[in-house]
């Protein structure tokens, strides 16, 4: 009996130790992002296929934080939608693309417990998987016909890094700040043709092509993606997490 109630009182104990230092948070936000390596420069070097053109827009996020024993968790759903426009073509056309990116991002945040402060420092690497689409106008070039043409849906696999402080507001709600750098495309990257068989300028730009088109030549109008591209970003978030 008495060793009975010695593994009872044992339980209830772990029990109360391990619920007290498990916390979780839900919650999401706003991201201000601004496209970094081929992401960005101007409609021109989108339609020379030297970059994608895209200017800084915003995006939503929701994110889960887990903490177990001292170690914490995050998983965050992000999707955005940037856009670029601009003259191209020594000025006779114009360009409009625009990509969108539904992102999935897994990894550890290392928390700087400051005792007695409402502010906890943190650093966090992670994975990310992307599904990247878009649309595409052209109007008025002389390399393509114009038309409203929409970019293939891809996925990639990208990485990033994070650093940001949790403010306390109050026991159960804790405000997020946090600076991100993203590799959206760190994986995964090919060039693709829409239609092997027949060669056309426009399928050049109805896929993602981050890589360099394996015919390329300096010569040609066709093939004229040089190089791989990398799409990369930083990303300033706003989130309010709460307390389950």
């Amino acid at each position: 009996m008495k060793k009975l109630i010695f593994i009872t009182l044992l339980s209830i104990s772990f029990l109360s130790v391990s619920s007290a230092q498990i916390t979780a948070q839900v919650g999401g936000g706003l991201s201000y992002n601004i496209p970094q390596g081929d992401a960005g420069g101007s409609a021109d070097d989108f339609y020379n296929g030297t970059k994608y053109g895209l200017s800084s827009g915003y995006s939503f996020f929701a994110k889960a934080r887990a903490g177990i024993i001292g170690t914490s968790f995050f998983a965050e759903i992000d999707y955005s939608s940037l856009n670029g426009d601009g003259n191209a073509d020594n000025n006779n056309g114009k360009v409009e693309v625009s990509l969108k990116n539904f992102s999935v991002k897994l990894g550890p945040e290392i928390m700087i417990d400051i005792p007695l402060s409402p502010v906890t420092p943190y650093f966090a690497p992670y994975l990310m998987f992307n599904q990247l689409s878009g649309e595409v106008k052209l109007q008025g070039l002389s390399k393509v016909p114009s038309g409203n043409y929409n970019i293939e849906s891809a996925a990639r696999i990208g990485a990033g890094g994070a650093a940001g402080i949790l403010l306390k507001l109050n026991p159960g709600l804790k405000l997020d700040l946090s600076v991100h750098y993203q590799f959206l495309n760190l994986f995964g990257k090919e060039f693709k043709s829409v239609n092997p068989s027949t060669v056309r300028r426009i399928d050049s730009y109805t896929t993602l092509n981050d890589d360099k088109d394996p015919l390329y030549s300096s010569s040609s109008d066709e093939h004229f993606i040089s190089d791989k591209r990398s799409i990369n970003n930083i990303q300033f978030k706003l989130g309010l997490m709460i307390g389950i």
